[in-house]
């Protein structure tokens, strides 16, 4: 594999998976969103774009679109962590306050409210999959996006 090209679409493909399983779980099993997850659906919808668009790009600019994804993904790791520092505290909620109000007056969540539009609680809690959350799922799938897209940032060239 002489560029990180494949990496980009892979980890584009697998982000584009994890938000259609997403709606899955909202539409068909009920499990409403809460505002950090819609956060997450964010980050995972920013890691795709990015990926996408850097992976049809010229080789010089797959490195700096893979950095650029790897902090999409960080972020995401960052909001993930935090929505399970909430559910471990269930004295803090995200629920019905400034976060779920904002979040549902942007655009793409007025435009797209089937996928964009926070509906439920933080503190909920849903039958894990595999034994494990929803927020601890998202957690490990943005650090494997995290170590997949800085391993393709920083590989040396074959040439």
């Amino acid at each position: 594999m002489k560029t990180s090209k494949p990496v980009l679409v892979a980890v584009a493909l697998a982000s584009l998976g994890l938000l259609a399983y997403a709606l899955y779980l909202q539409h068909a099993q009920d499990m409403l969103p809460c505002p950090l997850c819609i956060i997450q659906r964010y980050a995972f919808a920013l890691v795709a774009i990015i990926c996408l668009v850097f992976a049809f790009l010229p080789r010089n600019a797959v490195k700096f679109g893979a950095f650029l994804g790897a902090l999409s993904a960080l972020g995401g790791a960052g909001v993930a962590g935090w929505h399970l520092w909430v559910k471990a505290h269930p004295t803090v909620s995200c629920g019905i306050d400034p976060l779920e109000t904002s979040l549902n007056k942007i655009p793409t969540a007025e435009l797209l409210p089937f996928l964009f539009k926070a509906d439920g609680l933080c503190s909920t809690e849903y039958a894990p999959i595999l034994g494990l959350s929803i927020p601890q799922w998202s957690l490990a799938w943005f650090i494997l996006f995290l170590l997949a897209l800085l391993w393709a940032a920083l590989r040396q060239q074959n040439r």
